[in-house]
């Protein structure tokens, strides 16, 4: 398959410009981050639907998923090595293989995003929230970029942070709209609270 990026099918979700921290021990994903090193291929996280995360079982995943751009690397302390990446691209898996070192490459479709637009008097409560989870300690760490303003950057991080479910947040993923993002999210807090 030409035009293809490793895929990293994970029992979570990357969305764009928001980072998260793995550890990387087995030996295709070693060098699935050594070529990114190296080369600067890219590869995509994908929300792992069924089958382990590691070793080589029936996987599963879902069709759409964020290109990871790492952004730190540490030898950690168990001698395993510690990878931050950031959320870049959305993409949607057209077709997807596996090579035989076992690591699996998919043809990716890179989406668009919509225009943003700025936040407004609707977004109030959304905004007082973000700052709520930002003051956690653990948020605090991440080193999120601000929100300013932005329905965009707003949207990727409260699904990020919020306690939904993948498939919530695979919808969120998958929305193109900032705006629904955002209605969307406003929408399950209120079915939360009920």
């Amino acid at each position: 398959m030409n035009d293809t990026c490793a895929l990293f099918p994970l029992k979570s979700i990357l969305l764009p410009d928001c980072v998260m921290d793995l550890q990387i021990f087995e030996a295709r994903y070693l060098d699935m981050v050594s070529r990114s090193f190296k080369q600067g291929e890219d590869f995509l996280i994908v929300p792992l639907d069924t089958g382990p995360e590691v070793g080589n079982g029936d996987l599963r995943f879902s069709a759409i998923g964020c290109e990871a751009l790492i952004v730190d690397w540490q030898q950690r302390d168990n001698g395993l090595l510690g990878i931050r990446v950031k959320g870049g691209r959305r993409a949607r898996i057209r077709a997807a293989e596996v090579a035989a070192d076992g690591l699996v490459r998919g043809v990716p479709d890179w989406l668009p995003e919509a225009p943003d637009a700025p936040l407004d008097d609707q977004h109030d409560d959304l905004m007082t929230l973000h700052g709520t989870l930002m003051e956690h300690p653990l948020a605090e760490g991440l080193g999120l970029p601000p929100v300013a303003g932005s329905q965009q950057r707003l949207g990727y991080q409260l699904a990020f942070l919020l306690p939904f479910d993948l498939d919530q947040k695979v919808a969120l993923l998958a929305t193109d709209s900032a705006a629904l993002r955002l209605e969307l999210i406003n929408d399950w807090l209120e079915q939360m609270q009920a």
